[in-house]
């Protein structure tokens, strides 16, 4: 039985728990403050020991051998730590970089034109209802992305309904219930049942309401389980069925913490559902947020949003240079 949640419904006591720290106000602390706060354990880990390399004022054999295994602890993987390497080895000949700050302002410079294909904003305009579709592995923090979003959006003016098509899971359904409280928008619901059906009514729900935006839910996979990742894929053709043009973006959260493994998902999940874009979330918890340039240069999907703490407004469009300045400060 179809179930559309809205105010006066009461989400659970538990639900209610998991989305209260995402309340936590962050009034007078800005964006990029957040963001400088969030990546403090990579800069710790690169930054730090990076200084240490570059205060020999020469990019030497020794410098760069140095350089490439911390990159690869930091997770930044094999050919980006190529790329970066090989720009800054030529930027060093051709400028004759002498000093720490040279060499550290060379390689930011390298890793900023690496990421910045990845930096692609999404303009929602383009249809409406415009129909987003979520997905990733259990524990990736798609469901609180989700409620993220939805308040994202809402700042910018924009009407949002959520579909609760995670059916395999009732606390992801009563999370997500406790979302569109917190955000006061709808949500479309089942107890049980037909993932894709919950979809196909939200997508019509959406449209007979004039909602500017569907957030769609899934049920969280492991992209070795191919039986339930088809299942996933259905959920796709029934959105396509609600709308022939739709999705409108297909977005996989990826947790940071993973690592090399997030290259693994992308691949994995695009061949099953065909990814348009990423949110990875939780770089405030990992030491290894290289992890973003061995997607750039191996798995290159735009990164829609990142997500640094737990508040509500901790999840924000990926800005390749403020992301860098935040791992070199």
């Amino acid at each position: 039985m179809l179930n559309i949640f809205r105010k006066k419904d009461e989400p659970t006591q538990v639900a209610i728990a998991e989305t209260a720290a995402a309340e936590a106000p962050s009034a007078g602390v800005s964006w990029r403050e957040r963001l400088f706060g969030g990546l403090a354990r990579t800069r710790a880990q690169l930054g730090g020991r990076m200084k240490a390399l570059f205060s020999r004022g020469k990019v030497d054999d020794e410098l760069l051998e140095d350089l490439e295994e911390l990159l690869l602890t930091s997770d930044v993987g094999i050919e980006a730590t190529r790329y970066l390497l090989e720009h800054l080895k030529a930027r060093a000949k051709k400028e004759k970089l002498e000093s720490a700050e040279a060499i550290q302002s060379a390689l930011a410079v390298a890793l900023t034109e690496l990421l910045a294909p990845l930096e692609q904003s999404l303009d929602v305009s383009r249809h409406n209802p415009f129909v987003i579709m979520l997905a990733g592995v259990n524990g990736a923090g798609k469901t609180t992305s989700i409620g993220k979003l939805a308040r994202y959006f809402q700042a910018e003016g924009k009407s949002v309904l959520l579909a609760a098509g995670d059916t395999f899971r009732a606390a992801a359904r009563e999370q997500l219930i406790a979302w569109g409280e917190r955000n006061n928008v709808t949500v479309i619901a089942q107890e049980s049942g037909d993932p894709a059906a919950v979809v196909f009514d939200a997508i019509h729900a959406a449209r007979a309401r004039k909602i500017d935006i569907v957030l769609a839910d899934t049920a969280g996979r492991l992209p070795t389980q191919l039986n339930l990742m088809e299942e996933i894929a259905k959920v796709r053709r029934v959105i396509q069925k609600a709308d022939a043009s739709g999705p409108h973006e297909v977005l996989l959260v990826l947790d940071a913490n993973i690592g090399q493994n997030a290259l693994a998902q992308v691949r994995a999940f695009d061949q099953a559902i065909n990814v348009t874009g990423l949110v990875l979330t939780k770089l405030d918890g990992t030491a290894k947020g290289g992890v973003v340039a061995a997607i750039a240069r191996q798995c290159p999907k735009p990164i829609r949003f990142i997500g640094v703490g737990e508040g509500i407004d901790d999840l924000r469009p990926f800005v390749a240079k403020d992301f860098v300045d935040a791992l070199f400060a």
